[in-house]
């Protein structure tokens, strides 16, 4: 279960019937029956709109957003789907901060709904900085269905390891 590298910490129940949908070579027609097509939000600019939207309607106080890019840089295989930076800069007498979110370029060509919950996981480090209980609930109060969005990007992150691109 070497290829399952997505799915650490999940239980072996759990491992297993996923072991059992790739060996019968159903992962691709599991994937493609929940998410049938991929969003539309292709360019940088059309990133940061739609991640503009999520914050203006969950997190209007919080700290404005500078950029948001997708980066062909990121590695998913080091467990990085997205990256949030918060800069802060001395210009002069004034302090300058920018908060940038980056995604990875995979996720150009992916269902919405695992669009969706990387930005949301994203926005939420602007208000809470670790993985915590707090930060979770933010994650949920954002996309109700996040940690089932979560799982079924793991095994779309499997597919993409085992068999290439599912949606083309």
């Amino acid at each position: 279960m070497k290829h399952l590298k997505y799915l650490n910490g999940y239980s072996p129940q759990t491992l297993q019937q996923v072991e059992t949908i790739i060996q019968e070579g159903r992962l691709a027609e599991a994937l493609l029956k929940r998410y049938p097509q991929t969003h539309n939000v292709r360019t940088d600019n059309a990133l940061y709109t739609y991640t503009q939207a999520l914050k203006s309607e969950f997190m209007s106080r919080a700290q404005p957003l500078s950029r948001v890019a997708y980066d062909g840089k990121i590695k998913v295989i080091q467990h990085a789907l997205g990256q949030h930076h918060y800069i802060t800069r001395v210009q002069g007498n004034k302090l300058k901060t920018q908060n940038e979110i980056k995604i990875a370029s995979v996720f150009r060509t992916a269902p919405e709904a695992f669009l969706k919950m990387i930005v949301v996981h994203e926005l939420a480090h602007f208000r809470e900085k670790e993985h915590n209980k707090a930060f979770y609930q933010l994650c949920c109060h954002m996309e109700p269905n996040y940690h089932q969005y979560e799982f079924d990007l793991r095994l779309y992150l499997t597919h993409l390891d085992l068999c290439g691109e599912l949606y083309v």
